[in-house]
């Protein structure tokens, strides 16, 4: 009588595990694949949040510099306007009796 072979059977087994085991690894690689993705693409939206930021920051410090420099000229042609003015002419220097107000 003969017996029939049970070695096809375990290597068709480990066959089977090990197809599960490859099956498994793919879906979870495609899963962390997409997972980067996702990630990647979040990365690039803030990105361009950031860049989009900087660049309105940028126009807000261009016209804040300009404006500054025109005070900062306005400033320089006042001083200009007092230093020229003698005492008599211009602003007397603050006398605080002289300068009471009257309800004192």
């Amino acid at each position: 009588m003969m017996q029939p072979q049970q070695s096809p059977q375990p290597q068709n087994d480990s066959a089977k595990v090990s197809a599960s085991i490859h099956t498994n690894a793919n879906s979870e690689s495609k899963v962390v694949e997409h997972e980067l993705q996702q990630q990647m693409i979040e990365l690039q939206m803030s990105m361009a949040h950031l860049e989009l930021t900087v660049e309105r920051l940028d126009d807000v410090i261009t016209q804040q510099d300009k404006h500054i420099r025109t005070l900062q000229r306005q400033l320089q042609l006042i001083y200009k306007q007092v230093e020229s003015q003698s005492a008599d002419e211009g602003i007397a220097p603050f006398d605080v009796n002289a300068d009471r107000p009257p309800h004192y």
